[in-house]
């Protein structure tokens, strides 16, 4: 019998198990939701209604929440998996027009298509097997990052947050890895950061008081939110307590009860006139 040698640490999950949501503030709901849904094809939540204050957007096991107050725009881009690249080209032609005026843009890629929103928030969508077993959902987001900040952004992930990274010295980028097959990229960029808005992520931890115990000591926290939640902003070096970045965390225990709730997606292909009965939920195809 053949003897294999497994390295079993390339299976390893550190501790934030998911990243949940994106949350950007917008100014106008119609605009928003003409965007994330009609033109991305994404689903409005259909249980949590906040009136013309919020708007919480599906996509697959994710989802982007997007609060009425002057837009925020994201430092970086988002990563979204569609079910169809080319389904999702037809509306941004067709539909695109009526967000004229905006920043909307789009370009299409080799491999993805590059999508400004009305506000400059930048999404690159993939199609299903690019990032996974995803059909749909958002794998990754990438910030950028001043020049030499990857590092000691890889070090507070890894010594305070428990998780694993990549830290790529070449493409001066750091990757931090999220449950099976999410991540955050930290890419260095030369050129002047914006000004921090207040975007913020929502992640899943396995180990909660961990991390909350050095965040707390050096004066991290920026909300106690109940039993279950806390926030944190500042990304530290934790080698000598340099600050690198700012990016909200909304940090959940797998207690908290929105934990692994079931999100409802609909068939962006389904319409009033190609209508067939039994396909207005998203169904994943079956991977061979």
């Amino acid at each position: 019998m053949n003897k294999v040698n497994f390295n079993r640490a390339t299976v390893d999950v550190g501790n934030i198990l998911a990243m949940e949501h994106v949350n950007v503030t917008v100014p106008d709901q119609p605009l928003a939701t003409l965007f994330y849904v009609n033109v991305l094809g994404f689903t409005r939540d259909p249980y949590m209604d906040f009136g013309p204050s919020n708007v919480w957007v599906n996509v697959g096991r994710q989802q982007f929440h997007l609060p009425t107050a002057d837009a925020q725009v994201l430092r970086g881009h988002v990563g979204v998996v569609v079910p169809d690249l080319k389904s999702l080209l037809v509306r941004l032609q067709k539909i695109g027009k009526r967000l004229k005026g905006t920043q909307f843009t789009f370009t299409e890629r080799k491999n993805h298509l590059d999508i400004t929103c009305p506000w400059g928030n930048h999404i690159r969508c993939f199609s299903p097997g690019s990032f996974g077993k995803s059909q749909l959902g958002i794998p990754y987001i990438e910030l950028h990052v001043p020049a030499d900040a990857a590092p000691g952004i890889s070090r507070f992930y890894e010594q305070v947050m428990g998780c694993r990274t990549n830290l790529n010295k070449t493409k001066k980028q750091c990757e931090v890895l999220i449950g099976k097959e999410q991540f955050i990229r930290f890419k260095e960029t030369r050129k002047p950061t914006a000004f921090y808005d207040g975007h913020h992520i929502a992640v899943y931890v396995a180990n909660f008081s961990g991390p909350h115990r050095y965040l707390k000591d050096n004066n991290l926290i920026t909300e106690e939110s109940d039993q279950n939640q806390y926030r944190f902003q500042t990304i530290v070096d934790p080698n000598n307590g340099t600050v690198l970045f700012d990016i909200e965390h909304e940090v959940r225990s797998l207690h908290h009860p929105m934990y692994e709730r079931h999100l409802i997606n609909r068939n962006a292909e389904q319409g009033f006139f190609n209508y067939q009965d039994g396909r207005d939920a998203f169904t994943p195809q079956k991977v061979l």
